[in-house]
């Protein structure tokens, strides 16, 4: 699969290269929002792919979500938004840490279910397109007070993929407990949207940061990337 950022460029471009038939791996999906505009261009790309006589049976897609960076980046502004008022007792907010990746996830499937379900995605069905499913990437905790298994059980659900790190994969054969979590408590995961806005934690200011440091990090590994190309082919040459 190719990979292609969900950004607002990228949203153009995976409709355009599903359309030609290509696989395509969505990558650095953070947002809800984003998030519907991925599926919706992928399901673009197929009807056009579809509309010139191509074959969608031979189109494969996943929309991969980074997990644990949400949490990351929640529980740092939580604690700078407990610092920062006299008035709120240290502490006041943890009881909001480390539930954001998950809650995010769930609200994600739920739209899934929506998105490849009705009469324009079984027209499309019928011509044999398979569903863009939801991959959650980035799933080993990077903070030690959490459970390490917490992003592989909370997620299991159908039609997805879970990419876990090697140690995360060892971690969760030694005392994982698998069961179909992924539609449990979804009125609670809005409901922890609301307390995080209600707190002062703004989701589309944080989903947006990830989103501008993720791209950066993947321009910084395929600069470093070319440098490699460029130092062995020199050494090569010489």
């Amino acid at each position: 699969m190719v990979k292609i950022p969900a950004t607002k460029p990228g949203i153009a471009a995976i409709e355009d290269v599903v359309a030609k038939g290509h696989s395509i791996n969505v990558t650095l999906i953070f947002s809800l929002r984003r998030y519907a505009d991925v599926a919706e261009s992928y399901t673009r790309g197929i009807e056009r792919l579809i509309a010139a006589g191509g074959d969608p049976r031979e189109v494969a897609s996943v929309a991969s979500f980074f997990i644990s960076r949400i949490d990351t980046e929640a529980d740092r502004r939580l604690d700078e938004l407990d610092g920062s008022d006299p008035a709120r007792p240290g502490g006041a907010l943890d009881h909001l840490k480390g539930q954001l990746a998950v809650a995010n996830a769930k609200l994600a499937y739920q739209h899934y279910k929506t998105a490849f379900a009705g009469p324009r995605w079984e027209y499309l069905a019928g011509k044999g397109a398979t569903p863009q499913r939801v991959l959650w990437a980035s799933t080993s905790t990077k903070n030690p007070a959490y459970r390490d298994t917490m992003y592989v059980e909370e997620l299991i659900g159908a039609d997805t993929v879970n990419t876990m790190p090697e140690e995360t994969i060892r971690d969760f054969q030694d005392h994982g407990k698998p069961a179909p979590r992924l539609e449990q408590g979804v009125e609670q995961a809005r409901g922890l949207l609301a307390e995080l806005a209600a707190a002062g934690v703004d989701y589309d200011d944080l989903t947006d940061t990830l989103e501008r440091e993720g791209v950066e990090k993947f321009s910084a590994s395929f600069d470093e990337l070319l440098a490699a190309l460029a130092a062995k082919q020199a050494a090569l040459t010489a």
